[in-house]
Order: structure tokens, then C-alpha cells, then sequence
């Protein structure tokens, strides 16, 4: 996973016609690789990749540090919190410092390192549970292909878990406890679109497997369009491409944190860990956190895992349209979008009136910085939901409504 702010392949187009499975075609950026060490793909803003465990075999998780045995852990530090998970206070005041040491007393139950078994191999990441009976939110890319889950709470206990439902297109996951102790702790899942740039924000995972591993920092930047590239895990799959609009945060974010939990400072759970960038290897540079990482807001994983949850897959909306970057004149000014290549017969985008050679600027009235900002942004909403457009063509500027569907034919 190398690179920062490459230019985009202007030979290739983002094609949102399909929602559910990929959003779009983006062009390769040379270098760019994810915490595997393989190839991979990024937007036209930033290098992300997925912050994934490396694996034994060469397949995906991160050998662990010191020689450990999964699931053994000596830096677990049993002993009770002093507040329950589920009562993470109020947040910190402006200008006030948090008080980190009592909120990873209160919060650090919650969360898991989780130890993948697969037919070709082994990894480990992260996890955060999010109630009672045991349920675990992660990414698809910590435990897709899994045929053996095991769960190693915050003091130690290990315990088997069971794939509830899983979703390629999000990279998110939802796992189980198959028999959870009766003092479980559980977080409570924040709302993102409330996070602001600057707020104080933590991360806690299980990093190189260093479980129960805390790093701190601030909110960089909202709204950063990310794309990774989740290779194929068993034979006849195909690689499926994720497109998230991230919290951007400066805590360290190193591979295993995949799939932890990002705290605000009242210990609400704000995103989900996912992703970092790197600089580039040719250039000498590290491998690890460099200030730079990712994480899918709260409100997309709320969205999504409580589909999985109930029915083991996700549904996704769309708009049937093909993209591409593009900037545009704005009252004297410039402006970037995300231009319409083509449109789908049939699609959300057709029935709203949507042409060829529009450039989609805001969404909502948020700004669309190019095609994949746009895919980000559509991920977010469910299906059935209508979402005002600010479309600039020859007449001028205008907003268009549309109501977004999902495309059946391509559901997980």
C-alpha cells in the first residue's frame, strides 16, 4: 500500500452502474499496494489500502510479533473496567483534554482481536461487539473465506465464533460469539455526520497482533474518497472493488487494527478502522502508519450490518450511471464533479433525467469533489431514498431529484 496523491488514470472512467458489487472502474496508480504487500488500487485524492492482517501462506493476516500463537496474547491485561462500555459518558469539551485513561478503562472490553482460519491459511484483525448476545462488527477483509473464527476478548478469554453475514461491497462484516459469557461488555455506535474535523479521536485494535493497543489523535479530514481493491480469496472469485467516503484520521493505524472500532472521546464508536496509506516503497518509505488512516463512518456501518445482521447480506444503492472526474465553471469560478459518461436505461439516474456530459457538483448539498466522492457518497444512503442533485450542464446549474433503487440482479 503505497503512494499519496497520485494522479487518477486518465484513461479510465468510474462506473457507477452497479452499486451493489463495484461502483466503477478506476484506473491503476503504479506503486500503489495495500498492508499485504500486494497490488492495489486508489482514487484520485489519496493511496488507501485495506489495513488487512497479513497472511500465513502468503495469503492475508499479519504474522504476529515475537513468534505468538494466535489467540496468545501477553499484553492482555485482565481485570474489571471501571464503567460499563454501554455508559461512555459525555463528549470532551472544546479545547478541554480527554481523559484517555479512564475511557480505555471504560471502552476496551468492547473490543476483540479476532484469529481467522482458511483453507489456504491464517490472519487475525480486529473486532467491536455491539450488544449483549455477542454480535461483532469487522470487515469483510478480516474474515471473508473463513472456515474457523475464534474470539479473544479484552482479558484473555477465547471464545469460537460464527459468520452472520458479510459484505464484499462495504468491506464490512458481522460475526457472532457462539456462547457469550454473561459479562460481556458491548459500545455504543456514535453518529458519524456529526464528527467535525479536529475532534479528538481514538483507535484500539490489535496491531502487528499486539492486542488491546491504543493510539490517539484527531480527525484530519471528513469525507475522503477512498478505493481499495479486496482481492479474491478462493478460486473463481473475482476481486471486488470498495469506494468509501472515510474519516480521516492522524492515529496510528497499523495492519491488524482491521476492523476495530475509532472512538470520539465520549467513547461512542465513530467508524470502523479499515484502511491506512503509506508512502512509497521505491522511495524508501515505511510500510506502517504515517499519520494517515481511514475509517468507514458509523452511520454507513449501522446501515449496513443491521442488513446483515437480519438477513445476511446488504442491499446497496445505485444510480446507473458511468463517471468520470471533471471541473466545471461555477460563477466565475471552477468546480470539480464527477461527469456523466452514460446512463442506464431503466436506472434511478434515466428516470430523474439525467444526461450524458452533466457534471454532478454537490449531493445533498454536499460537495462532489469527482466520481468516486459520488460513488462514496451514494454508498451512504439506503435503498429507496431520494437524494437532491446539483447537476451543471449547458443550461446552468439545477438540482435534480432521484430516488435510488437496488439493482437486484447484482445483490450479494
Amino acid at each position: 500500500m503505497d503512494g499519496v496523491l497520485p494522479a487518477r488514470s486518465g484513461s479510465s472512467d468510474t462506473t457507477e452502474d452497479d452499486m451493489a458489487a463495484d461502483d466503477g472502474e478506476h484506473g491503476e496508480s503504479a506503486g500503489a499496494r495495500d498492508a499485504r504487500g500486494r497490488p492495489s488500487w486508489v482514487t484520485a485524492v489519496v493511496i488507501a489500502v485495506l489495513a488487512a492482517v497479513v497472511a500465513v501462506l502468503g495469503t492475508l493476516a499479519l504474522t504476529r510479533s515475537g513468534g505468538e500463537e494466535p489467540g496468545a496474547s501477553p499484553s492482555r491485561s485482565p481485570g474489571a473496567p471501571t464503567e460499563p462500555a454501554t455508559d461512555p459518558g459525555g463528549p470532551v469539551p472544546d479545547g478541554a483534554v480527554p481523559d484517555w485513561v479512564a475511557l480505555a478503562e471504560r471502552v476496551g472490553p468492547s473490543v476483540v482481536a479476532i484469529d481467522v482460519r482458511r483453507a489456504n491459511g491464517a490472519g487475525e484483525g480486529s473486532g467491536v461487539i455491539v450488544n449483549a448476545e455477542g454480535r461483532i462488527v469487522t470487515n469483510h477483509h478480516v474474515v471473508a473465506g473463513a472456515v474457523e473464527l475464534v474470539v479473544t476478548l479484552w482479558d484473555g478469554r477465547l471464545y469460537p465464533a460464527t459468520m452472520v453475514g458479510t459484505d464484499a461491497a462495504t468491506d464490512l462484516a458481522v460475526i457472532v460469539i457462539d456462547d457469550p459469557p454473561e459479562d460481556l461488555r458491548s459500545a455504543e455506535l456514535g453518529d458519524s455526520d456529526e464528527v467535525r474535523v479536529g475532534q479528538a479521536v481514538a483507535a484500539i485494535g490489535n496491531p502487528l497482533g499486539l492486542s488491546n493497543t491504543m493510539t490517539t489523535g484527531v480527525v484530519s479530514a471528513l469525507d475522503r474518497p477512498v478505493t481499495t481493491v479486496e482481492q479474491a480469496r478462493l478460486p473463481g472469485q473475482a476481486a471486488v472493488q470498495v469506494t468509501t467516503n472515510a474519516i480521516q484520521v492522524d492515529a496510528a493505524i497499523n495492519p491488524g487494527n482491521s476492523g476495530g472500532p475509532l472512538f470520539d472521546s465520549g467513547g461512542r464508536v465513530i467508524g470502523i478502522n479499515s484502511s491506512i496509506a503509506t508512502m512509497p516503497s521505491g522511495a524508501g518509505g515505511p510500510s506502517g502508519s504515517i499519520g494517515l488512516g481511514f475509517a468507514i463512518p458509523s452511520n454507513l456501518v449501522t446501515l449496513i450490518t443491521e442488513q446483515l445482521a437480519a438477513d445476511g447480506v446488504a442491499e446497496h444503492a445505485y444510480l446507473g450511471v458511468a463517471l468520470t472526474d471533471a471541473v466545471v465553471a461555477d460563477d466565475g469560478a471552477r468546480r470539480a464533479g464527477a461527469q456523466v459518461v452514460t446512463v442506464e436505461p431503466g436506472s434511478p439516474a434515466a428516470d430523474a433525467g439525467l444526461q450524458p456530459g452533466a457534471v454532478i457538483t454537490a449531493i445533498d448539498g454536499r460537495p462532489v469533489s469527482g466520481a468516486d466522492s459520488l460513488v462514496g457518497f451514494v454508498r451512504q444512503y439506503a435503498s429507496g431514498s431520494e437524494a437532491t442533485l446539483t447537476v451543471a450542464d449547458d443550461a446552468g446549474l439545477s438540482e435534480v431529484t432521484v430516488t435510488l433503487a437496488t439493482r437486484e440482479d447484482v445483490l450479494p
